[in-house]
């Protein structure tokens, strides 16, 4: 399990990394290992991306209001 949780943290990072670098599709892909790796873990963790996802939610609602 401990490679598991190494790679699940490697995956997170290199998510965000991508991100703040404009690389939109790499995030996903690592997002998407991320979330892979997390279903095969016993205790699966909390998403690193939550904030991520609230604040897209708000800037989908704030658009869509104001469309």
């Amino acid at each position: 399990m401990k490679d598991i949780e190494r790679e699940l943290d490697e995956a997170a990072s290199k998510a965000i990394s991508s991100l703040s670098k404009y690389k939109f599709v790499m995030f996903g892909y690592w997002a998407g290992v991320w979330v892979h790796l997390n279903r095969l873990l016993p205790n699966r963790r909390p998403s690193p991306f939550l904030q991520l996802v609230r604040c897209a939610r708000s800037i989908e609602a704030t658009t869509k209001g104001g469309a």
